[in-house]
């Protein structure tokens, strides 16, 4: 039994199918049945790529923005930020801010 279809009820649905569309049709049905199970699965695997390449792209948002907040800082205050890194630039803004009080 496959998800409550029986035997009988498999072969009534066969000879349905056979008396509707006639023993020649059978295979172009079958045929056209499997293109389009291919068509689905190609278009689910590439649904799947894009999405694990938004969540990249999601989880690399948060560092830019952190990135873009301290650079933004850094020449508020009047500090040079070319050519250097995060670390060095919040020592910078560190500096200067202790310098101010």
């Amino acid at each position: 039994m496959i998800g409550g279809i029986g035997t009988t009820e498999i072969i009534l649905i066969v000879a349905i199918i056979v008396l509707l569309f006639g023993a020649a049709k059978l295979p172009e049905l079958a045929r056209s049945a499997g293109k389009s199970a291919g068509e689905f699965k190609k278009a689910q695997k590439e649904a799947e790529i894009s999405y694990r390449e938004f969540e990249k792209s999601l989880e690399s948002t948060p560092e830019v923005e952190k990135d873009t907040k301290i650079r933004v800082m850094a020449k508020e205050q009047g500090i040079d930020t070319k050519g250097k890194t995060d670390d060095e630039l919040l020592d910078e803004i560190s500096k200067k801010m202790k310098g101010n009080n």
